[in-house]
């Protein structure tokens, strides 16, 4: 089972202090936090993609790139790369070249964003948004399996003998999961093709995201993937750690109340009940993390949100101590039981050996 953290990237004033990040200074803190990820032995760093203050990955490919350089084992992959107002080619052309420069440590999650006017401003009607993320998909899938491509659609001009470059690295293309907070259709569009699909499970209860994966799961068994439970499911999660449960819910409580995303909304205490927000000892974390599985079933791919909501990089890094510390009872745990016939997450080795593409 694979561990790891995604990023948002957003910059936003740290409550405790008044102090707000500067761009770079964020953006260099995203870097120096997958390459703790990687030191702390976690399996993934991922990043988001932002095209709108305040956030600022607006260049997956370029950070991605430069952490590849600085790193060996970690993969490489996003939070969310946009479907749906990136053009399908230039994913094809720029996370192939990411590939060949990771030596093949990269993946994608896809989806729609929540940003409702990055729409117009890349030429896209929010309306078109489902139509967009399925049509836009299977030509990218097109756009990595074929070396010679004629297409025609809805949402882009037509392609005559077209072949994207490089093609993937030992024509092996990049593993995609699809993401979704609440579209059954992308759920079905990850079945359909046999990929991941990706539940961000974090702001809603988990009886939202138990219907979604299922849903997954028996479309995935429909369309002749494998059984139910070999569905290949990745998890988002938030956790905040220290030594003694209460300092952990004092220190982390100003983060919370004045969160962009959260903030002025639900207590903490209610929001740690309802939702995975886990706030506590590291052993709070480890045995709320280890109920997901009886929620959800047998998974492939865990990743924490541990650097949101103006928490300053000296918090976020010890965060990844912690989770550092953790992670191996989690991954002992959750192989206790683990049925044989349950998947590995996908990585380039084994899709590569597997001969799939």
């Amino acid at each position: 089972m694979q561990f790891g953290v995604f990023t948002v990237g957003d910059v936003t004033p740290d409550p405790t202090t008044g102090r707000t990040p500067t761009e770079a200074e964020r953006i260099k803190a995203m870097v120096a936090i997958a390459l703790k990820a990687e030191e702390v032995g976690l399996d993934v760093f991922a990043t988001g993609e932002h095209h709108n203050p305040p956030f600022v990955p607006s260049s997956p490919t370029t950070m991605l790139g430069y952490i590849a350089a600085r790193t060996e084992r970690l993969i490489l992959s996003t939070a969310t790369t946009l479907i749906t107002t990136n053009d399908p080619v230039k994913i094809a052309e720029d996370y192939a070249m990411l590939q060949h420069l990771a030596d093949g440590r990269v993946d994608l999650i896809m989806g729609r964003g929540n940003t409702g006017p990055v729409y117009p401003w890349f030429g896209k009607d929010i309306r078109d948004g489902i139509d967009l993320a399925i049509e836009n998909y299977a030509l990218l899938h097109k756009l990595w399996r074929e070396d010679v491509v004629d297409w025609e659609g809805k949402h882009r001009t037509p392609l005559q003998s077209f072949t994207s470059t490089p093609r993937p690295l030992d024509d092996v293309p990049p593993f995609v999961w699809h993401g979704s907070i609440r579209s059954p259709q992308i759920a079905e569009q990850a079945a359909y093709y046999g990929d991941g699909f990706f539940a961000n499970h974090i702001f809603w209860p988990k009886e939202h995201f138990q219907r979604l994966i299922g849903f997954y799961r028996e479309r995935y068994e429909h369309y002749g993937h494998g059984a139910a439970h070999q569905a290949i499911v990745g998890l988002g999660g938030q956790v905040f750690m220290r030594r003694n449960s209460q300092d952990a819910v004092r220190e982390f409580r100003p983060y919370f109340d004045n969160a962009p995303v959260y903030g002025h909304g639900p207590s903490l205490e209610e929001f740690t009940e309802q939702t995975p927000l886990t706030v506590g000892s590291p052993q709070e974390v480890i045995d709320k993390t280890l109920t997901f599985r009886e929620h959800f079933g047998d998974y492939q791919r865990q990743l924490f949100l541990m650097d949101h909501a103006g928490l300053p990089l000296k918090t976020v890094l010890e965060q990844l101590d912690f989770l550092g510390e953790i992670v191996p009872t989690l991954r002992r745990e959750f192989a206790v039981g683990r049925p044989a016939d349950v998947p590995d997450a996908p990585t380039h080795a084994s899709l590569l050996k597997a001969g799939v593409r």
